[in-house]
């Protein structure tokens, strides 16, 4: 069995500026904003939804085919799949283009400036699911707004069930678009903010987007998340951690969760659980692949966790 990935993959180039910026930049003059700020530390990881997914699913020992667009930069990246196992047949290069990438700033009160530049993924739309095989589960995740409206309707033409994340392509759509995609989708996955701004431009409560799909997932953060389904609310408790390091990524892991419970059969409450352990696993690295487990370390975390085996 394999999952079709849509969505983006990306390099994030993370600086951590050693002071805060509330202490250089003037609100009084923010209509003529100038600043440099010096970063000492500097990384570039390997990142996107669709790459940040199909690692984590690689992990749970899943078959992930992740379905983007990157550059001509994409070779590192590239490498670094084949040495994950990861198959990227169907990452599709654009020669006239930079593989999407993020300039992130933090600084010591972990506050954020960050310069997106979509490059090649301004053409995943060009990606059709309908020209894959041996696909049986997908998921349509953060990407180009196109895409992600083609992949919906392509994944639902083809038979094939899938879940909707909004995630960061929430300012893409309004009311009418995530209806669409709440008719089409199998499964649906916001975190509790993304569900507060879909639950208000389309009019529907929990109750209503249950009876539409086989499940509504809501991440709470430390505070675990809850399933709803057509006849039932499942509270799932979050996993134990060693200790928050890095959030970011934290939602593509339990993503991969979801879908290596919906692949195996596994029930809401084993299917949550792990979904919550993978986001604990990768909270306490920085990056968003750089958590290494082996499937036998994944299950003791599991038994240590929530008392029972997987």
């Amino acid at each position: 069995m394999s999952a079709l990935i849509c969505g983006s993959v990306a390099y994030d180039t993370i600086m951590v500026f050693e002071d805060r910026f509330r202490n250089h930049i003037l609100p009084d003059r923010l209509h003529m904003l100038s600043v440099s700020f010096q970063v000492p530390q500097l990384r570039r990881e390997f990142g996107g939804c669709a790459g940040n997914i199909a690692y984590n699913l690689k992990l749970l020992g899943g078959n992930p085919l992740p379905m983007a667009t990157a550059g001509k930069d994409f070779d590192p990246y590239a490498r670094w799949m084949d040495e994950c196992g990861v198959d990227h047949r169907h990452v599709t290069r654009i020669d006239t283009e930079y593989t999407a990438q993020a300039f992130i700033t933090t600084d010591l009160d972990d506050n954020q400036i960050t310069a997106f530049h979509p490059g090649a993924m301004n053409s995943a739309h060009l990606n059709d699911v309908r020209e894959t095989s041996g696909v049986t589960i997908g998921i349509v995740a953060p990407d180009g707004r196109e895409a992600m409206i083609e992949h919906a309707s392509q994944f639902a033409e083809c038979g094939i069930p899938f879940i909707f994340d909004l995630g960061q392509g929430m300012p893409l759509f309004d009311g009418d678009d995530l209806r669409r995609f709440i008719d089409l989708a199998t499964w649906l996955t916001f975190n509790d903010y993304e569900w507060e701004v879909v639950r208000e431009r389309t009019g529907l409560d929990a109750a209503a987007v249950a009876s539409k799909v086989e499940a509504l997932i809501v991440t709470r953060g430390a505070r675990g998340s809850v399933v709803h389904t057509r006849g039932a609310t499942i509270e799932i408790p979050p996993a134990r951690t060693s200790g928050a390091v890095d959030p970011t990524g934290c939602g593509d892991a339990y993503r991969a969760g979801i879908l290596h419970g919906l692949m195996n059969d596994l029930d809401w409450e084993a299917t949550g659980r792990l979904a919550s352990l993978m986001g604990a696993l990768k909270i306490e690295r920085h990056g968003t692949q750089n958590h290494r487990c082996t499937r036998a370390e994944i299950d003791s975390r599991f038994r240590e966790s929530f008392g029972r085996s997987l």
